[in-house]
């Protein structure tokens, strides 16, 4: 029987590379002189590709080009940078990393919460500046009595109400579908969900279905005293709109961890003294990191010893249907 070759498209974690280095081929196309003729000459044979980071995009185009590709494993939650429709359309399975960051990005999104609404940031680099020997530093907004929407009520979405309840917020929430199970109030729409809180948590799918779902609209209905966190993908929240509401005081802060076109943010976005801004790190804790590369290369070995994928994505479901 032929060896299982797979072509990894970018750096990744050592969790990730010497697993897969002993248990298969694995192509490294970032270590190739020339990729392109990496491509041409190993792409008959790919099985797998292996997604740790992104860019680049996994799109028909790339998949195309490997006759022989079976399954797309993904290092994270979200997949947008994958086109899993056409995959999923051509037999090709996509796996990706749910469950095992639920908790850090969580985490995240409620220390976001309290940092862009009590101004923590600000108030860390005014005592740092030496100012506070000359004033105190300016009141706050308050958590206290505020309303929490959740936009996107899934694993995630669920460990964030979990955590805004204990801190005393009130919980409402969009979602594609309302949720049967769910203790919250439901709003049929992100502009009535935004309507209904003062803190509005991005906690959705990317992709072309949810692409600046928090648009001026939304931002408008969230109001003066309002607070946009983002912990879900930039593609979400209409950038554009979201630096005029706030350098126009229509909504009151952002907490942000996410952007449009990462690792690029505009410069209009980080001069504003009413944004909290992280660089990506939601599930960038050490436990959760090793976590997702072990579901990674455990979705993949579990394929290549037949036994099928562990967190397939919905558009590829497993076991494929029969033509």
């Amino acid at each position: 029987m032929a060896p299982f070759e797979a072509l990894m498209l970018v750096p990744g974690m050592a969790e990730v590379v010497e697993p897969l280095g002993k248990r298969l081929i694995l192509h490294r196309l970032w270590e190739a002189p020339d990729p392109e003729a990496m491509l041409r000459e190993v792409g008959p044979r790919v099985r797998a590709i292996v997604s740790t980071w992104h860019p680049p995009r996994v799109d028909a185009a790339l998949m195309s080009r490997l006759p022989k590709l079976e399954i797309v494993v993904s290092f994270g939650v979200g997949y947008d940078h994958i086109d899993a429709a056409w995959a999923g359309a051509h037999g090709i399975t996509v796996t990706h990393t749910p469950g095992v960051l639920d908790d850090d990005v969580a985490d995240l999104a409620m220390a976001l919460t309290l940092a862009a609404t009590r101004r923590l940031p600000q108030a860390e680099r005014y005592l740092r500046e030496g100012r506070w020997a000359d004033a105190p530093f300016p009141l706050a907004a308050s958590l206290g009595g505020r309303t929490m929407g959740i936009l996107g009520l899934g694993r995630i979405g669920r460990q964030i109400a979990k955590r805004a309840e204990a801190f005393g917020l009130t919980i409402v929430y969009h979602n594609r579908r309302r949720r049967d199970d769910a203790p919250y109030a439901y709003r049929a729409t992100p502009v009535a969900l935004a309507q209904a809180c003062d803190i509005l948590v991005v906690a959705a799918p990317g992709g072309e279905g949810t692409r600046r779902i928090v648009n001026a609209s939304v931002l408008a209905a969230l109001g003066p005293d309002g607070v946009l966190i983002n912990v879900a993908r930039g593609s979400l929240v209409d950038e554009a709109a979201l630096i005029a509401a706030l350098r126009e005081r229509k909504i009151l802060a952002a907490g942000l961890d996410v952007y449009e076109n990462e690792p690029n943010v505009p410069e209009a976005l980080l001069a504003l003294d009413n944004v909290v801004a992280l660089p990506h790190v939601g599930s960038g804790t050490r436990r959760t990191r090793k976590a997702m590369a072990d579901l990674l290369v455990g979705n993949l070995l579990s394929w290549v010893e037949g036994k099928g994928p562990l967190t397939p994505t919905p558009e590829t479901p497993w076991p494929r249907p029969q033509n």
